[in-house]
């Protein structure tokens, strides 16, 4: 009588080790984009936040650049993702940077003012090889 298999055979094993390996070579680079793409979220984010200020000082000086930024110069903004904001005063723009662990990814968020119409937000990044990482409306 055949005495009966019990556990795997190594070849088996080798199967199986070679699957996992080759979805952790496929995962891995996808989730290290993912996390890139959702530090520079936080950059944007973060700039999301002046945008009130500096729409209400528009309004107020009738979309003149003077004192666009004010109330948002000199905010302290850096974070772990988040290298700096700055504002232009004159425009109204906010550039954001992030850190070496957001690839230092730069965004740009640009206000267009029209008289008795609403402001609208243009959305750039300076290098187009970031575009994988930015979110889409910064795709330009």
């Amino acid at each position: 009588m055949k005495k009966l298999q019990q556990g795997f055979t190594l070849i088996e094993l080798m199967i199986v080790v070679a699957i996992i390996g080759i979805l952790a070579a496929v995962a891995l680079p996808a989730y290290q984009d993912y996390t890139v793409r959702a530090r520079i979220a936080e950059v944007l984010g973060l700039m999301e936040g002046f945008k009130p200020t500096i729409v209400e000082n528009l309004s107020n000086n009738n979309g003149s650049g003077a004192g666009t930024c004010s109330g948002v110069l000199g905010v302290t903004t850096a974070t772990v993702n988040t290298s700096s904001i700055t504002c232009v005063d004159a425009t109204g723009v906010l550039t954001g940077v992030g850190t070496t662990k957001a690839n230092g990814v730069s965004l740009s968020l640009t206000p267009r003012y029209s008289t008795g119409g609403p402001v609208t937000w243009a959305c750039t990044t300076a290098a187009a090889a970031n575009y994988r990482f930015v979110p889409s409306e910064c795709r330009h």
